[in-house]
């Protein structure tokens, strides 16, 4: 009998960067781990203030491609607004992601990510929906 949640995210050993192991049963979920997966590796605590929307449209080529956009993209929001989100419902549909994210101004951050890496991304089917690893530029 298996013990693993059905999603989730740990963090796995990288020589150089930070890697992040993430698995869910579907791929808006996978996305939405692998954000508070990074989110968590970096340290990040938000203000308690009042949540605030916003809208994140993207397109990719492939799965793995609209994943590094959507990282980079919050991590981008990260830089720019001072924003961290707790809530992303993810909708995906031919390599277009439509995502709402709520989220808070940026309180405290341990050590932010630069960039999220291609380095030896694979979305993959397991019997219990799909896993990634992700590489973190810091």
């Amino acid at each position: 009998m298996s013990t693993m949640l059905t999603s989730g995210f740990e963090e796995i050993r990288h020589t150089a960067d930070w890697a992040l192991r993430v698995w869910a049963a579907d791929l808006p979920t996978l996305f939405a781990q692998a954000a508070r997966g990074m989110y968590t590796l970096e340290g990040v605590e938000t203000a308690p203030t009042p949540q605030l929307e916003r809208r994140i449209n993207l397109s990719g080529e492939d799965a793995e491609s609209l994943l590094v956009a959507f990282l980079n993209e919050l991590l981008y929001l990260q830089e720019t607004e001072h924003l961290a989100f707790d809530t992303l419902q993810c909708i995906i549909h031919d390599h277009h992601l439509e995502v709402k994210a709520l989220g808070r101004p940026i309180r405290h951050l341990n050590k932010a990510i630069k960039a999220v890496t291609f380095h030896n991304l694979a979305i993959r089917s397991t019997p219990q929906g799909l896993e990634t690893t992700l590489t973190f530029d810091v």
